[in-house]
């Protein structure tokens, strides 16, 4: 057996342990087959054959996927590891406290930017209430931006062949948005109705979730390395890994690359033919842009929660006060840090921004290659 099918064996045998590990497969049949058929592996004996198999693997990609999923089947074994070791195992990279002067600096400039009377939080609630938009309007107007975004996503590299997306909302998820990859060059794309959303949110979602984001990553990647090189190991998804890491930074970066002022005010068009408000988008984009600092309060609150004993209740009462959210919606944040599936995400979407930003600097054939190739979280580190 190669090194890839023992590797995409661990991930499916970690999947039957929590539900959502696996964020897709499209692998040989033939090997999920086995694991459906037999019964959950113990956690302990998995760690163990993920440490076996990293031993026998030279420095690269893979490695970096088997030791994270060695260090996630450790924490399902009951093994004592911090939740700093636990993220760091899993992504490669540790996570650090923000300290609140951080977020004292953007909340002080946001209260230079945001219109109305009342508390920060108050006017930041208005003007998102200002710009919300329903599910029906919400799911018509992504359909309608997905052309722009493919159009300029094809401009930077050749999409496969056959490639597809579905639309669809739901409700009752810990998350916004979410990309469910089927194989065959096809995903998924749903967004969480529960969640409030406004016209920008809906062209960041695109950019991140299809184009030139998870789906378009996936796809090429199904194509160029799993078809065209026969590397399998792409064929499986795994949420405490490297790989995830590097997708929630491609995703979240490839907005700026792809999208021109020409093609920015298209979209902002677009938005507003479905009768959501975008009135100031400039005013919009800087308020947006001087609330990112405020990206890393959840991943404090998840540190509070998992190192220092913090209960829910008062991370979520941190996370409303620091984030400038609604209590409920804050809460959602602290059910994301407390899942079993996403207690380590979190790091993700910020560290992996911070890195393949700084990689990219600007540079399309930098995105490029992200999307095309299994490039290593130290390889962005270094």
């Amino acid at each position: 057996m190669s090194h890839a099918e023992e590797y995409l064996l661990l991930g499916l045998r970690l999947g039957k342990h929590v539900d959502g590990l696996v964020d897709s497969y499209y692998g040989p049949l033939d090997l999920k087959d086995v694991v459906d058929e037999e019964p959950p592996v113990h956690a302990a004996e998995l760690a163990a054959d993920g440490a076996r198999l990293r031993g026998s693997l030279p420095d690269g990609w893979l490695r970096d996927q088997v030791s994270a999923c060695t260090t996630y089947a450790l924490v399902l074994a009951g093994e004592e590891i911090s939740y700093s070791d636990e993220v760091e195992g899993c992504y490669g990279v540790r996570p650090e406290r923000t300290s609140e002067s951080v977020f004292e600096a953007a909340h002080a400039e946001l209260d230079e930017l945001l219109p109305g009377d009342g508390s920060l939080a108050e006017r930041r609630e208005a003007w998102r209430q200002r710009h919300l938009c329903g599910g029906d309007s919400a799911i018509a107007a992504l359909q309608d931006l997905l052309p722009v975004l493919r159009a300029r996503t094809e401009e930077l590299v050749d999409l496969p062949a056959g490639e597809e997306v579905a639309l669809e909302p739901v409700t009752g998820e810990p998350w916004w948005a979410f990309n469910y990859y089927q194989g065959d060059l096809r995903s998924r794309v749903v967004l969480n109705t529960d969640v409030p959303t406004t016209g920008l949110d809906l062209i960041h979602l695109v950019a991140h979730e299809v184009y030139p984001g998870h789906h378009t990553e996936h796809a090429l990647k199904e194509q160029l390395l799993a078809r065209d090189r026969g590397a399998i190991e792409e064929a499986i998804q795994l949420v405490p890994t490297p790989q995830a890491l590097l997708s929630e930074g491609i995703a979240e970066t490839g907005l700026d690359i792809v999208l021109d002022e020409a093609s920015r005010e298209q979209a902002y068009a677009i938005v507003r033919s479905h009768g959501i408000e975008l009135s100031d988008p400039e005013l919009a984009v800087r308020i947006q842009e001087a609330a990112k600092p405020l990206g890393t309060v959840g991943l404090n609150a998840a540190l509070f929660i998992h190192e220092d004993g913090m209960s829910e209740d008062a991370a979520a009462e941190y996370v409303a006060r620091w984030s400038l959210r609604p209590l409920e919606q804050a809460r959602r944040s602290v059910d994301f840090a407390t899942d079993p599936t996403w207690r380590a995400y979190s790091i993700t979407y910020t560290a992996g921004e911070e890195l393949c930003g700084a990689y990219i600097g600007g540079d399309p054939q930098r995105l490029r290659r992200l999307l095309t190739e299994h490039v290593r979280v130290g390889e962005l580190r270094a």
